[in-house]
């Protein structure tokens, strides 16, 4: 472990400072950007938020000053802030040479993705790690709340109080096969909602910051209604995991007559997805789980013929037809590979259960292939193959990659940084 301790903590100290970009452009502020060629000179929604949460760590370790790193980083936000009006649309990506976020108003924009519920989280991590002090956001603090509306009012189903994505496009996990290629608006994903539960807790505390406490105590109330819905609905007690579900159901309707459906009309609001993808672990990660829900899913990570293998957790479980490791780019390949954000989020469910010893193993799979991957090319890749934990594609990718950081201290029981 401690070749691929050293190779890691020596690559990325020195490597950090190209996730830099400037003002200029589209961008009012300068922000932070994924790296390497792919995405050399654009913001990304949750790449931004995971990327300052490892920007943190490396900062930590090296002792250096903030006041740097600082522009950047509230950019992040800042840009999102600027380019969101009162309908609460915010755009999932910037590009400089566009001079326009992508799909800012593309069609409807109601029924349209947008920016990930993440962006409230990105806040109100950078108010926690600088003392508590949200001055910053709060002239910009009503757009946040004009997004979280957006998202309350438009993207959430009513009977089962779950949200979905609109389009199978630029869902951060890009070609989940729950969601890839289904119809619009019938993905109730677990990815989405386990985003919105930790969104709904950073609004909370972003009001008890900005002294707005009633506007808090709402959002606590949308919070554990959504943890309801997630355990209602996504939870599914023969497997012991968390799914997606489909929503995509006839409305009970017999205006028409409908003789053969009187007799006996559904119950059931959606339909479960019994598709074996990481996502069910995000459920550890936003605290949604009970502890016996988490005890179950725990024996789902470690199962090696679904999930748990060299690299460490596979996106997707080999035993579904969909499995496939290949190199690809729009979309990104999520059908097995295995990815730093999903062998990170993992781990931080599993340490918040106090399932230490298997957060262990999944921090000693991360470093070694990280490890070697900069020992053998100098970079680390976009994603890589589950059984050998081989490089798959784009070398030179930094972002979330970076957490690997956050899992060494907290591997070698130093003090480490915590998303919020």
């Amino acid at each position: 472990m401690q070749k691929y301790i050293d190779a890691l903590r020596g690559y990325i100290q020195s490597d950090y400072r190209g996730m830099f970009r400037e003002s200029g452009g589209g961008f009012p502020y300068g922000f932070l950007t994924p790296g390497s060629a792919s995405y050399m000179d654009c913001l990304w929604d949750w790449d931004s938020y995971f990327t300052n949460v490892a920007l943190r760590q490396i900062l930590k370790d090296g002792s250096i000053d903030l006041q740097e790193s600082r522009p950047y980083e509230y950019g992040c936000v800042l840009d999102y802030l600027y380019f969101t009006d009162s309908s609460g649309f915010m755009p999932i990506t910037v590009n400089r040479t566009s001079g326009e976020p992508e799909f800012l108003r593309a069609g409807d924009i109601y029924k349209e993705n947008m920016h990930k519920p993440i962006i409230a989280q990105h806040a109100a991590f950078l108010v926690r790690q600088d003392g508590g002090d949200a001055e910053w956001l709060r002239e910009h603090f009503p757009k946040l709340q004009y997004f979280i509306n957006n998202y309350l009012n438009h993207h959430r189903h009513k009977s089962t109080g779950l949200f979905y994505w609109q389009t199978d496009k630029m869902i951060g996990v890009d070609n989940d096969p729950a969601i890839f290629y289904r119809p619009d608006g019938s993905a109730g994903s677990i990815y989405l909602n386990c985003l919105m539960v930790r969104e709904l807790e950073a609004m909370a505390y972003l009001c008890e910051r900005l002294g707005r406490p009633a506007s808090g105590v709402i959002y606590r109330e949308e919070r554990e209604k959504l943890v309801r819905a997630i355990r209602t609905h996504c939870w599914d007690e023969r497997d012991g995991f968390f799914y997606n579900v489909s929503l995509d159901m006839r409305p009970v309707d017999f205006s028409g007559g409908e003789f053969f459906h009187k007799g006996m009309p559904r119950h059931w609001d959606c339909l479960i997805q019994r598709i074996d993808t990481w996502s069910g672990f995000l459920a550890l990660w936003a605290g949604v789980a009970t502890p016996e829900q988490a005890a179950r899913v725990v024996e789902r990570y470690r199962d090696p013929k679904s999930f748990n293998c060299e690299g460490g957790v596979r996106t997707l479980s080999p035993q579904e037809k969909m499995y496939r490791i290949v190199a690809s780019n729009n979309p990104s390949c999520w059908l097995g590979p295995v990815w730093g954000i999903s062998n990170y989020l993992t781990f931080r469910g599993l340490v918040k259960y106090g399932y230490t010893e298997d957060a262990r193993q999944l921090c000693e799979r991360t470093i070694k292939m990280f490890g070697e991957d900069v020992l053998a090319h100098g970079a680390m890749h976009e994603y890589y193959s589950p059984d050998d934990a081989k490089p798959v594609v784009n070398p030179g990718f930094q972002n979330w990659n970076m957490l690997v950081l956050n899992m060494i201290d907290w591997y070698e029981g130093r003090e480490y940084i915590e998303e919020f």
